[in-house]
């Protein structure tokens, strides 16, 4: 039995299960790798490189 498809947005990379994104409406793609669960964007080192600005799942490369 297979789990839930998880896509990512080609812009701000937030994984979901969605066509499109529903963070910033952007398309998303079955074809991404790795992943970072940000918990407090304010604080994260790594949320500052990725220009991330909200918690949540984001993908470390979408193509």
């Amino acid at each position: 039995m297979a789990g839930p498809a998880y896509r990512a947005c080609k812009q701000c990379s937030l994984i979901s299960e969605e066509d499109t994104c529903p963070r910033c409406g952007g398309q998303t793609s079955r074809e991404w790798q790795g992943f970072v669960a940000v918990v407090d964007f304010e604080k994260s080192e790594i949320a500052k490189r990725m220009s991330i600005s909200a918690n949540g799942k984001y993908a470390l490369k979408v193509r």
